[in-house]
Order: C-alpha cells, then structure tokens, then sequence
C-alpha cells in the first residue's frame, strides 16, 4: 500500500471529490475497484454451540451466524461467543462477521475523515475496503478491547495494555486501588512500580515505621481477586514491580515462594488447592505477576561479585549495603521455587525510550511487552505471518510493508476517539500516541521455510521481519507526522527520538543474513529505515512507540495461528474442532510445507506426515534425514527447544522492538537454580528488556500437582509410566453380519461385514473377479488387513477418510441408490460402510449422506432451518483434513480435550496449565499467560 503524504489534493491524477489540503493517499493492494471485498469471499451458516468440556454444560450458543467458508470452527465459535456485541436472543444481537467488522472498520474510518488523514473521500473509501479485506481474510487484528468497544454504545476504549503510578502517600495508594478495580472490571490489566513507596526500614514523617510495598500489595492482592471472582472469565491481570535498590527488595523477592510453600503445607493437610480451589483464597500475592527491576550497576555487581546498595526512598541514602550475586540468587532461587519474580533491565529499557524529557519508564503491562511512561497505556495490533508467505516458500516483504503501513494507520486513527479509564492515562496517550504492532505464527513461518527455531537462519529471518515491521511503523508515523502533525511531547523529546531511531538502523545494518529470504527482507528493512530517518528529520513522529510483541492469545485464535507471538510451535500434532460435535488429532499443516521446502518429495511427505500422525515426533521418521530434525522441534515434547533457544530469539528480535516481548522461558523440571541464574544474566548481557522462566511442575497450585510431601520411601506415590499397546479385540464365534452385492462400472462383487455383538464393524470379505486370479487374492489379503486393523481399535472412520475419492479403474456408475458413483472399487466400499455402520454426525464430517439424506438438504438449502427432524446443513458440513490423527488412536487418546491434553498424554506426563474458568478445557501457554483453545479465554491477556 503505498501512500503520499502531504500531497496537494488532486496531484497526480487523483480523484479531487472531497479534496482537503493535505492528508494521506491510499493505492489498493489487496482490493479491486468497484468490487466489494464482501463480495469476493463464499459466506455460509453455521450454529456456534460451544459446551464444557468436562461436563457437557451448554456455555454458549447462537445459531445461524454468517462467516466465510474459509474461517475455521474454532474461530468462528470464539469471534462468535466473545466479540459479537447485543443481548442474545434479540434483534440487536450481531449474527455476522460483516456486521462485526463494519461496526469496527466504519468507526475507523469516520475518525479518521472527522481528523483529516486522508487527502480525499475516495481515499477513504479505498482505506476502509483494504482494512475490511484484511479482517476478512485473517491477516492482522486489532487487540480485543476494539472487538468488544468499538462501534458500540459502551466506552470506546481501545488499549489492552496499561501503566499505572502510586506514590509514597495514602491518597495515592487507596486510588491505586481504585483505578487497578476499574481496568479489571473492563477486561484489561495494569502494571506498575512501587519503588517510590518508603522501606519498612524508613520512619513515617510522624515518627513511626513505614509498612512498605510489600504490604501494601496484600490489599491490592484481595482487590485483584474479589472482582475476578465478581463475574469475570479470566484472572485479574496485573504487574507489579520493585527496584533492585528499595531496602524491601528481598522481602518483594520470596513473597511468591514463601506463598508456595504455604500451599504445599495446605495441599498436605488435605486442603484443596487446586487452581481455583475453595481454600486458594487464604494465600496471597497469587493474582500478580511480580518482576524486578534491576540496573546496570546491579548486574555489573553480580558480574564481578561486587557490593550493592539500598537506598532509602526519602532521601536516597544507602540503608543497607548487600552482596549482589546474593540477591541476584535469591531471584533465581524464588523463581525456581514458584516462576516469580521475574526480571526486567532498566538499563536497557531506558537506553532505549524515546521521550526520556517526560520521565523514564519505570514500569510495563502485565505480559511485560508495553513499556513506557507512567499512566499511559497501548493498543496492540497483530499480523498474521503466514499470510505473507508466497507458493514458493519466500516471504512476500514488499506485501507485508504496505500492510503494515494500513494497520499503522488505522492503530493511529483510534487513538482520536478512544476513550481511557483514567484522565491521566487518557492526557498521557494523547499526548504520546504509543501503539503496539506485532505479530503471531512466527513459529510457523520458520516452520514452514525450513527454518529451525533455534538456528542462525531462523534469528536473521525473524530479525529482518521484526525490523521491516518496526521501520516500516515509524516510517509511516513519519508520514502520517507530515499529515496530522507529530505527537504532542515530541518537541521536547526531539533529540532522543531521533538517537533511538538511529539505534534501530544501526542494529539493522549489524544482521547477519544466510538465506534468499532473509536477504530480500534484510535489504527492503534497510532501505525503509534510510528512508524513514530521512522523513522523520522532516517531520518528526506521529508516536513516541509503533512496535512490540504480545501474547495473541484470542486474536491468535481468531486469525487461525499455529503459534503466538514470538513462540514456537506447541507440538507437532494438534487438537482440531468438528462442525457437529466432537474433534480430532491432525499434524500440523506447515509440516509438509516444511519438508517440501527442505526438498522432499510427495511420496516422502505423506510417509513421514503417517509417522508424526502415530508417534508425535520426526525422531526416526521414515525418510527424514537426521540434520532436519531441528527444523521441527518444538515447545514441548520430543526434541524440545533449549530453555536459551528462547534467550537468543529474544535477543535476536528485540533491537527492533520499541517495547518489549512477552514471552516465558520453559525450563524442565530438573533444571537448577544455577540455570536460572545463568538464563537472567545472559537475558542482561544478549540486551532484553524483560525475562520470566518456568520451571516444569514449581507451581503446586495446578490441576496436576505431583503426589504428597516428603514421607518415608513406603509412602511416597511413584508416578507410573504406563506403555500404551494395542490389544486385539475378536470377534465372537457367533456374529451378526451383512452382505451387500455391487456393481461399480460394470463389475461385479460382494461385501461381507461381520459385526461385534454390540454394533461395532470387526470384519470384512470382499469378492471380486474369479476365484484364483490375482485381483480376487489381492483383495483377500486387503480384506484381511482391514479386519485386524478394525480388531486393533483403528477407527472405521480412519479407513473411509483415506479410501473414499481414491480413483482406479473400474470406475463410474454403481447400482446403489446412495452411492451413485464411484471413483474405484475401495471409494464404493468405503463409503458404503461409512453408510451402514457410521453414526449420522461422523458421516457429515466425512460429507457421505444415504440419498434421503441428500434429498433433505436440498429441501432445507433454502430456508436453513434444522427443526423438527431436518437436517443440519451447518453440521453436515466436512471439516477432515487430508492429513487425519493418529491411526492408532487408544481410547485415553480419546480423552483428550486439547493440545496440551493431547501432548500429555504423547509424553506420559502432565503440563503445568491451568484448566479453563470458562469451558473446562486445559489450557495452552501463550507469551507469559495461557489461553484456551476451546473458548479464546485467556488468563490475563487479551
């Protein structure tokens, strides 16, 4: 999308209706004039019902809601149950996606004529259809406060992400309180420093001891909790941060630790203390992320195992004289026991601020990724990766530039009519206009061209789209500088703005790249970056911050992301909703994207996509050559990424952030302190802003804690490792059977089906050709292949998705009723087996009807009514990928009701996540919070 700015109406050929003096022009990218981008897609009815996974409950449910065909179940039924705005079951009640983007795009669009961006009406026009044509087809969207503001009758508040303050007063304290309650109760979070707040080693100005911070989070603890408890879905979510040298820094350290060990003693005594638990409530300091903040002196200290001052509050004068690498192990120790405190690096960050002249950045959000001044907050904005990949596996750069440029804008645009939830935060965002682009399937992308997460070519590939991304953002703030002027505490910040833009060429020129793709993207990051010092010395910036890297969690899931942010992929097999009910297991789509591009051929793909499907792993896989297995490690499971694979993707892609990443550094259980310590100094040393580990199972207050306290050898419960084997199962002597004679253009067979006792097919004999010959031997020994397959447990389903549509000779006309035509033999057999012995639901996954079936559809396709017997359309609609689930899926495989579960169940353990507030479903980690797939909740990000 390439714009002018500034340009005189008319110039150049352009339309003047509605000329103004200056503003921005629009070319359309994705859109064709005179044709809608409404227009383009295929929209369909479905029924969203979304269900408890534990018990069956109905949570949710809208019938007839109006997508594109392309948009997946599970983005459907979280766009659908989240972001649709009205009372149900009323006329004022959304029903469809262009209702949902409309309310959105038109608000955009509207504040931006009312604010003149745009040089002419037909500008507009054209911004509105290229930011519609985005939505529709996935490939960014806004943080969900739009979705559920935007456009309505409520308060158009458009941040996610928000930065209190609290001084040493009470008056400050008690509004700190109030204006954390009032974030919460919109379904957003906050963060904040308590470094100004005097040291319970400092005296009170009437001659008492001061309380200190610490206390004074207790009430704010409480607070957090009673208003997630009033109603909402998903945890309060807050930050709350000390500096390194308040004299109360080790007792902020051990308040999560000290917490744990609580619970463990609790959980002993037979309390319940399970996320959620009904004696949870008497622990504190749970509702808080906790970080701290320490400074370049601190970790010069630790490097040289030097002494360390805390300073008073009041006066600054050292209280207490401390050796650093004890406290910097007492960090690691606390974080290793319960993944609290995390850490941030003020050094760094404010190395980094581009309006220092307004104050420094002493605090973030919750996740960690917006950091900037005190009481202000940041709207984020997300683009999806893998909608910039061309059919050649290369990253289309020069498409991914001009829709950075569109979103920019529209991120900039809101803040004109956006609404904030203090008058502090609301003059501080004005004033600097922080926005907060990003992006999701990063982790996909690499996936997909080949790339292993934690490789040289996957950091130089991820350094250049991040520092495309951010170039591109502040060249377009420059433009849009020179078109609505720049932002209001630019002026005083001038100087430093342009010496942090500086810093960002500067690192852009030091990448390293290795392949085609990080070299096309490397050398249009380089021009965008020459390009935009040049206009912002003419112009100055529109925002004091463009850039950043969330979680994604809900718009992850509405875009259809494999992966979040800046993570890698969870797992290499995955849960999959099915329209009418139910789910499967699939490997993931950008594996044979993967081994094509790493030069496999079809036959491989398939046999190495067969193996992964069985053992959830590449180790061993057909074909698959050992120097490949990297390319797909992953999160968790086998060949799991090394907890500093993480450290140095951070490192790679933070020169380029104006804020930060929210992101946690899973460590496996057998991990040390020394290991934490070694992940936050390195953290320090590779120039991140902010870091946060997890260690497998530190955390007791989880679905899946470990078994009891220390007891003698006798008592301890041992985990069992159980090795699932398939086990036979016969037929009877005696059993019910059928059989069916054909004919499938022009020949002649018959099908003989043996059935359990209770209705399951156990059995097949198929007749065809002359007794002898070879196609009748060939299709005994396929007969008896199939049958101890059945008896082995694979599902009959598994069969009919791989035979059905297979196309041999003979081939044509058939003498059944409800299979017309066939494409061979095997696609006739199957299907009539799916006919006889598979349930209505699986059948319609599948898309195979009886004719009476079919005939109902074609009565109903009108009307779309599903009363009174009729058949579902929506529910008949097949959503089976060619790429199905494991074929020897056991019954505890069935069980699962996530990825994670899934993944459980593959490794033999359980996963560190908490279970869904909402749907029941075990959640998945996403940046440093987690998120459901079953419903889009998330436990503190939106």
């Amino acid at each position: 999308m390439t714009e002018t700015v500034g340009s005189p109406a008319g110039a150049a050929g352009e339309p003047d209706s509605g000329a103004r003096t200056k503003g921005i022009r629009v070319q359309r990218v994705y859109t064709t004039e005179g044709v809608h981008p409404y227009d383009e897609v295929s929209w369909e009815r479905r029924d969203v019902v979304m269900t408890n996974w534990r018990d069956g409950s109905v949570n949710f449910e809208q019938r007839g809601v109006e997508f594109p065909d392309s948009w997946s179940l599970n983005a459907v039924n979280i766009v659908t149950s989240k972001y649709f705005r009205g009372a149900q079951g009323t006329a004022q009640r959304e029903s469809s996606l262009r209702q949902l983007i409309d309310r959105v795009v038109k608000t955009y669009v509207r504040a931006g004529v009312e604010h003149d961006y745009f040089a002419t009406d037909a500008d507009a026009e054209v911004f509105e259809h290229e930011l519609t044509w985005m939505l529709l087809h996935q490939v960014f969207s806004f943080n969900s406060p739009v979705w559920f503001n935007v456009g309505t009758s409520s308060r158009q508040q458009v941040s996610a992400c928000f930065i209190l303050s609290v001084d040493d007063t009470m008056e400050s304290i008690l509004d700190w309180y109030k204006e954390e309650g009032l974030i919460f109760k919109g379904g957003s979070g906050a963060g904040l420093n308590l470094s100004r707040i005097r040291s319970s080693k400092e005296l009170l100005s009437s001659g008492g001891t001061a309380s200190g911070p610490v206390s004074f989070m207790r009430g704010a603890d409480a607070s957090a909790g009673t208003i997630k408890s009033g109603g909402a879905t998903r945890r309060a979510a807050k930050m709350v941060i000390l500096d390194v040298d308040h004299p109360d820094v080790e007792e902020f350290i051990e308040t999560k630790s000290k917490e744990e060990r609580k619970i463990r003693a609790l959980r002993d005594a037979g309390f319940d203390v399970d996320l959620g638990g009904a004696d949870m409530a008497s622990v504190q300091y749970q509702n808080a992320n906790n970080s701290i903040r320490v400074n370049d002196e601190f970790m010069r200290a630790v490097e040289s195992d030097g002494r360390f001052g805390l300073r008073a509050r009041t006066d600054g004068s050292v209280v207490e004289t401390v050796q650093a690498r004890d406290v910097f192990r007492k960090m690691a120790k606390a974080a290793w026991d319960s993944a609290d405190p995390g850490i941030q690096y003020d050094g760094t960050i404010n190395d980094w601020h581009t309006a220092p002249e307004s104050g420094r950045i002493s605090a973030s959000n919750p996740c960690s990724e917006y950091m900037h001044l005190d009481n202000s907050s940041c709207n984020l904005a997300s683009l999806n990766l893998m909608k910039f990949l061309r059919s050649d596996l290369t990253f289309d750069a020069e498409l991914f530039e001009k829709a950075v440029e569109l979103v920019i804008t529209a991120m900039d645009i809101s803040i004109s009519f956006a609404d904030f939830p203090t008058e502090a935060i609301g003059e501080t965002t004005r004033k600097y206009r922080q926005l907060g682009i990003g992006y999701a399937n990063l982790g996909a992308l690499l996936m997909a061209t080949g790339h292993a997460y934690d490789s040289d070519g996957g950091r130089a590939l991820s350094a250049a789209i991040t520092s495309l991304m951010t170039g591109t953002a502040y060249k377009r703030s420059a433009e849009l500088a020179g078109a609505v002027g720049p932002y209001e505490g630019y002026a005083r910040n001038a100087d430093a703005h342009q010496r942090v833009m500086r810093k960002h060429a500067a690192a852009n020129d030091l990448v390293r790249t290795y392949h085609r793709n990080d070299v096309a993207v490397h050398k249009l990051a380089t021009k965008v970056w020459q390009d935009g010092l040049e206009i912002g010395a003419r112009n100055g910036w529109r925002n004091a911050q463009a850039s950043l890297l969330a979680p994604t969690g809900t718009i992850g899931l509405m875009m259809d992301c494999d992966t979040t942010g800046v993570e890698p992929d969870l797992a290499l097999v995955k849960f999959k909703k099915l329209v009418g009910g139910g789910s499967m297991q699939i490997v993931n789509q950008t594996v044979p994207r993967a081994l094509k591009a790493l030069g496999y051929q079809e036959e491989q793909i398939e046999a190495i996509v067969e193996y992964i499907a069985e053992h959830g792993h590449v180790v061993d896989a057909p074909g698959l050559r050992p120097e490949h297995y990297e390319v797909f490690d992953c999160a968790m499971g086998e060949r799991s990424i090394a907890p500093m694979g993480h450290v140095r993707m951070m490192a790679a892609v933070q020169p380029f952030l104006s804020g930060a990443i929210s992101k946690t550094v899973n460590m496996p259980e057998a991990a040390s302190v020394s290991d934490v310590e070694e992940i936050y100094f390195e953290g320090w040393r590779l120039g991140l802003k902010a870091l946060a580990i997890y260690r497998d199972n530190c955390k007791v207050g989880q679905p899946l804690s470990a078994g009891k306290g220390d007891k003698s050898s006798s008592e301890k419960e041992v985990e069992k490792q159980i090795e699932y084997r398939p086990v036979r199962k016969r037929l009877p002597k005696k059993r019910p059977s059928q059989t069916v004679s054909f004919t499938v253009g022009g020949a002649e067979g018959y099908l003989h089906a043996g059935s359990y006792p209770d209705d399951g097919l156990g059995e097949i004999f198929v007749k065809l050709g002359k007794q002898g010959s070879t196609l009748a031997g060939v299709m005994d020994a396929f007969s008896m292949s199939i049958s101890v397959g059945l008896q082995y447990g694979i599902p009959l389903e598994f069969y009919v998705s791989k035979f059905q549509n297979l196309r041999f000779e003979p081939a044509g006309m058939t003498d059944d009723p409800d299979v017309r035509m066939a494409g061979s033999v095997l696609d006739y057999l199957f299907r009539r087996l799916a006919l006889d012995y598979l349930p209505y639901e699986k059948r319609a996954q599948l898309g195979i009807f009886t004719s009476d079936e079919r005939t109902a559809q074609t009565a109903d396709y009108g009307s779309g009514s599903t009363s009174g017997g009729e058949v579902d359309l929506d529910t008949m609609r097949s959503t089976v990928e060619s790429s199905v689930s494991d074929s020897r899926r056991d019954e505890d495989d069935r069980g699962a009701g996530s990825s994670t579960e899934l993944l459980e169940l593959r490794l033999g353990k359980a996963a560190d996540a908490p279970l869904c507030m909402t749907c029941g479903t075990k959640m998945r980690p996403s940046g440093s919070c987690y998120l459901c797939e079953g419903c889009g909740s998330t436990s503190g990000c939106s």
